[in-house]
């Protein structure tokens, strides 16, 4: 059964097709009647803003080419876009509308030489034939395109003998739709270099043997020398480099990378040569997954678009029906200058294809979730930008969120006379090997500094309690791990007073073999840099902060000092279903958000309005169940995303209003008695051309916050461990480097770090 469902797999290709026909959302359908019929179509999809069809498909029955062929036919001018690149390229207007324009312009000569007015129909005859078969096309299939509404427009000019408009109405709509394309070919090349990060071959390190990163499989040695791309996420096996992992993190300093170093596809060896020991297949790397995140984002529809597009199915008609009163009414009441109410049907007529406001939302999205994308802030749905720009309440996780999660262990004891101090901690990590929560590293690696080597395959029997601690069974023993509610887990109804002999800020772990509590720990973790600043800025934005975090009180008000007293509010010890609740009442003051990136938060993620998991860092569960991913550790991102999702919800509004606006104000100037046919298609053409350039602003980089000084707040407190007087295991304590170091404020305000950083 596996190799049938591998075989089928094999068969199955995904297509990427570069569309130039495509104007807006009315066109999905066309594409689809197209597409349905063909064999082997197994699924499609359309992403409108970057005129981009991607088609999965059985490659047996039917080929890209034949489905270019048939969209072809269909007048949609498609192309099959080559992996990673886009098959438009920048080029001229097309020789329709450069002879049409020649000969429009040779028409004004008829103030000279009048037979020379002629050359304007021989303008339109020259430039009519795209939109001709554009139109056909469309009336053969039952729908009635803005193609179809101009050539209406050129052939009633024409019957009117008014044959410079008939020539300008040509002309001015080949342009403007050339112009529109190649603004929404350049939107498109930012989709395209996502596509193109990861490599399409990679080095077989034993042979050296060049093949396709698809034919590699898990556990394939694979060779990256300086300057190649990584191409699948892997284990450095061999060799030291630095790497660049800015296109997936939007980091712009260099990771060094060391043996047993985990490292991605699509990121960039700067120095030196490694092996690196595939962990996943090229479809399962964080580059592929980001891709189609992405992807899907792009497809999906907004709220408001969803309301365009549904209000825009009875523009067109409606319009069209007000346009026939105008050429018809007049006639049966035999009134004067019918030329004039003509002109006016027309104008009218023009203005009943709504592209510019169906593009208003979906291009707008479109560079939102492209920019967001490339700076590592993953967005999965239109709908989830619009509710990040309404955030008025942003909660966070303490550990591994707004703190560093790499814990500092100390005063690790045993309150137990019959237990080695050694074999407890031998106990302690092997159980602790099974967990993915930060604090386990941490007390694996003291137990390793001590030379006590743990063993999780003799743990039997292990269970997570998530927001308590862990069990396991270990030699016969059965042992929970946690904080003081792991009191209650191991059948023990009270906990020691041993926290008013333990320092403030520092958390608290418990040991219990049964039901007796025989040893304990603290854990010392500092904030990560740029969190104050973080905070700071999102209190900038009117949003109001809050930390929520399972552990004791004093360790969650140390975070807050350090943080400058920069949240709002601060809840401690909570189990996942209390956060979850304290989001609940959040929600009911405003649209509420939450940031963590541990299986606590699952909850609390999906509870709240949007959910922003720590992508590469956090467990895959908090991963999938966000909203948002952020790829890298830095919150600092957060804010910035916010500001970008409110500019996205800002150029919506410009953009309806623009294409409202344009059209509304042709139509009045028909009214009070210049009903210019030629400015209505222009307007028509110019202003989706308008609605796509204004939304490209998004993808610019938003300037800058104006420097702060942070120094006012608090940095994050240094670890500083105690001298026990008994237990020889806190000689080999191992202390985290660079995490304690200084942090130099960048904001030139501190007299000479902003120079030495520049230097």
């Amino acid at each position: 059964m596996a190799n049938v469902e591998e075989t089928t797999k094999k068969k199955l290709q995904t297509s990427y097709f570069d569309v130039v026909g495509i104007c807006c959302s009315s066109e999905v359908s066309l594409v689809g009647d197209v597409l349905r019929p063909l064999g082997g179509i197994k699924e499609f999809s359309v992403i409108v803003p970057s005129r981009t069809v991607i088609v999965v498909h059985d490659i047996l029955l039917t080929s890209p080419l034949q489905i270019v062929k048939a969209l072809n036919q269909a007048r949609l001018e498609a192309s099959v876009r080559p992996y990673g690149e886009t098959s438009l390229t920048s080029q001229w207007p097309s020789p329709f509308a450069v002879v049409s324009g020649v000969l429009l312009a040779l028409s004004f000569l008829k103030y000279i030489y009048s037979p020379l007015q002629w050359f304007a129909l021989v303008a339109v005859v020259a430039g009519v034939f795209p939109i001709l078969a554009k139109a056909v096309a469309s009336v053969t299939r039952f729908r009635v395109d803005i193609n179809a509404l101009t050539l209406i427009a050129v052939i009633a000019t024409v019957c009117m003998e008014d044959y410079t408009e008939a020539a300008t109405i040509v002309f001015l709509f080949s342009v403007a739709d050339w112009l529109e394309s190649s603004a929404a070919h350049k939107a498109s090349t930012v989709m395209s270099s996502l596509m193109s990060l990861a490599p399409r071959k990679a080095v077989i390190a034993e042979t050296g043997q060049e093949v396709d990163v698809d034919d590699v499989g898990i556990n394939t040695v694979v060779s990256v020398k300086a300057g190649e791309s990584i191409p699948i996420d892997g284990v450095v096996v061999d060799g030291s480099c630095d790497v660049d992992e800015k296109t997936l993190t939007g980091e712009s300093f260099p990771v060094s990378k060391q043996r047993d170093s985990t490292v991605l596809a699509a990121t960039i060896n700067l120095n030196g040569y490694i092996k690196v020991k595939t962990t996943a297949l090229a479809r399962d790397c964080v580059v592929a997954k980001m891709t189609k995140l992405v992807e899907e984002a792009q497809k999906s529809q907004t709220k408001t678009q969803r309301f365009i597009d549904k209000c825009s199915r009875y523009y067109t008609p409606a319009v069209v029906v007000v346009a026939a009163c105008f050429a018809v009414i007049p006639v049966l009441l035999d009134v004067d200058n019918l030329s004039h109410w003509f002109h006016l049907a027309l104008v009218v007529l023009v203005s009943g294809c709504p592209c510019g406001l169906i593009l208003s939302t979906p291009v707008a999205t479109f560079c939102a979730l492209t920019k967001a994308a490339t700076s590592g802030f993953l967005i999965k749905t239109g709908d989830c930008l619009e509710t990040l720009a309404k955030i008025r309440i942003a909660a966070f996780d303490k550990t591994g969120t707004i703190t560093k999660a790499e814990f500092t262990v100390s005063d690790f004891k045993s309150l137990s006379k019959n237990i080695n101090l050694k074999t407890l901690l031998y106990w302690v990590s092997s159980i602790e090997s099974k967990s993915s929560h930060p604090m386990a590293a941490a007390l694996i690696d003291y137990a390793r500094s001590v030379s006590v080597e743990p063993t999780p395959d003799m743990v039997e029997n292990f269970q997570n309690f998530p927001g308590e601690g862990v069990y396991g069974r270990i030699d016969g023993q059965d042992i929970y791990i946690g904080n003081k509610r792991i009191a209650h887990r191991a059948g023990c109804l009270t906990v020691p007073g041993a926290e008013a002999n333990i320092k403030r800020g520092k958390t608290i772990g418990y040991i219990y073999i049964g039901e007796e509590l025989t040893g304990s720990f603290n854990l010392l973790d500092g904030c990560r840099h740029g969190a104050a600043q973080a905070l700071q800025e999102l209190k900038s934005l009117n949003i109001k902060t809050a930390m929520l975090t399972g552990d004791n009180r004093d360790a969650a008000m140390s975070i807050q000092e350090q943080l400058g007293n920069a949240l709002d509010i601060v809840h401690a010890e909570l189990l996942p279903q209390d956060k979850a609740r304290i989001i609940d009442e959040f929600k009911s003051q405003g649209p509420t958000m939450m940031v963590g990136d541990g299986l606590n938060d699952a909850p609390a993620l999906a509870k709240a309005d949007i959910g922003i998991s720590m992508g590469i860092s956090g467990s895959a569960l908090a991963t999938e169940t966000g909203d948002i991913i952020l790829m890298s550790n830095d919150i600092n991102k957060i804010p910035k995303g916010m500001r970008l999702a409110r500019r996205s919800h800002k150029k919506v509004i410009e953009n309806v209003v623009l294409s409202v606006g344009i059209k509304g104000a042709i139509m009045v100037l028909g009214l009070v008695g210049y009903p210019l046919i030629w400015a209505a298609v222009l307007a028509d053409a110019g202003t989706c051309l308008l609605v796509i350039l204004n939304s490209m602003m998004l993808l610019r980089d938003d300037r800058e916050a104006p420097p702060v000084c942070y120094r006012a707040s608090p940095p994050s407190l240094p670890v500083k461990l105690e001298d026990p007087k008994v237990e020889d295991l806190e000689v080999g304590l191992l202390q985290k480097s660079g995490e304690t170091s200084k942090k130099s404020c960048s904001s030139g305000c501190c007299g000479g770090s902003k120079d030495k950083q520049q230097n």
